[in-house]
């Protein structure tokens, strides 16, 4: 290409004008490229059919190289899924703790509530009205819906938790 260029270029500062002139010179030049590459071909020995299996080669192990990079990178991405579900496993654990001894406490403030409002009923039955019984099924009354409460708390905070991890993830 730089042979062609300073042809044109020496050709139009010797003042040639002739076009046929021109277009002798060029393909005297592009006949000497055409020997150059040749031999270029000759010294360097390589067949040309060598050649293009060589590129069709370093071809395919491009595309070798494209689909390791590619299960690579959906291999970390798996692993990072992984990761993040294993988080949301122990959190689910944690939650499932927290709501199974919320359901035992539940369950033995209503037994005491049951057996305080059974000594009521008793105690009624037999026309004593015994001030502490009331005021002990009134406590265990209390705490019953203290624990419904809290009960209720956790789950609103679990739905509000979950919420938020799924705006934050729209996001």
């Amino acid at each position: 290409m730089l042979w062609l260029i300073f042809v044109f270029f020496v050709g139009a500062r010797a003042g040639m004008t002739d076009i046929s002139d021109l277009e002798r010179r060029l393909s005297a030049a592009l006949e000497k490229i055409g020997r150059g590459l040749d031999g270029l071909k000759a010294e360097t020995g390589v067949d040309p059919e060598e050649l293009a299996e060589l590129q069709e080669a370093l071809q395919a192990e491009r595309a070798a190289r494209a689909q390791a990079e590619e299960r690579l990178r959906s291999a970390a991405e798996g692993e990072s899924q992984l990761a993040q579900l294993q988080r949301e496993v122990t959190k689910l654990r944690d939650e499932l703790a927290r709501r199974h001894g919320d359901t035992q406490r539940l369950k033995r403030v209503n037994a005491q509530l049951r057996a305080n409002n059974l000594t009521l009923r008793d105690a009624n039955a037999r026309g004593l009205a015994d001030p502490d019984v009331i005021n002990t099924a009134m406590m265990a009354e209390l705490e019953a819906l203290r624990v419904s409460h809290d009960a209720d708390r956790s789950e609103l905070d679990a739905i509000l938790t979950d919420l938020k991890s799924l705006v934050t993830q729209d996001q």
